[in-house]
């Protein structure tokens, strides 16, 4: 069972999603939870199925005292790195909690001041803590929504599946038909030995 990270009432926790996408934004979220938030279900959103996130992410919605999340488009992930944009989106997450938090938990190793607000990196920190854990789900799934918005727009990548990762199904619909503007033209979308077909 995960425990509160609390060092003070109004910490929020941050996670992102999608780091290791070849479409698609990477997502951050940040949630600040009661202190008496319970749910035993709750954990790193990558141990739960699709449709425990999809229960979990309302529950988070409606009982956090402030929540937050940013997308950040493959564009800026190319002109700025994946690493950068990661970050940049947790801060725009924070941005939108409508509140100051007291702390920040992070999930990882990496993160760049917020604000002069104190913070910890938590490495499997969404495995530990429940407001990571929270943020780790809202970021999930608000990026699966994105991206099955976007299958809807390019079909052929199979993106309501495979949300943009590196499945054999979505390397076969690059080989096939090419980047979409949604790729990230900085990150290698085949391996060496495989060639576009245009």
């Amino acid at each position: 069972m995960l425990e509160a990270y609390y060092s003070c009432a109004l910490e929020a926790g941050t996670d992102e999603a999608g780091r290791g996408c070849l479409a698609g934004p990477v997502t951050a979220a940040a949630v600040i939870l009661p202190e008496r938030f319970e749910d035993p279900l709750l954990n790193d959103s990558k141990k739960l199925s699709a449709d425990q996130r999809e229960r979990l992410a309302p529950k988070i919605l409606r009982e956090a005292l402030a929540t937050g999340v940013a997308h950040i488009p493959p564009a800026t992930i190319d002109e700025i790195n994946i690493l950068q944009a990661s970050l940049q989106a947790m801060h725009r997450a924070l941005d939108q909690l409508g509140m100051r938090p007291e702390a920040i938990a992070v999930d990882g190793n990496r993160f760049l001041p917020y604000e002069g607000i104190p913070y910890q990196c938590l490495v499997r920190g969404d495995g530990r803590y429940l407001n990571i854990a929270a943020a780790s789900v809202l970021a999930k799934t608000a990026r699966d929504a994105r991206m099955r918005e976007l299958h809807r727009e390019y079909p052929q990548y199979g993106w309501d599946r495979n949300k943009g990762y590196p499945t054999q199904e979505h390397r076969e619909a690059l080989r096939k038909h090419g980047p979409s503007p949604y790729h990230r033209q900085s990150f290698r979308l085949l391996p060496e030995q495989l060639k576009f077909r245009f």
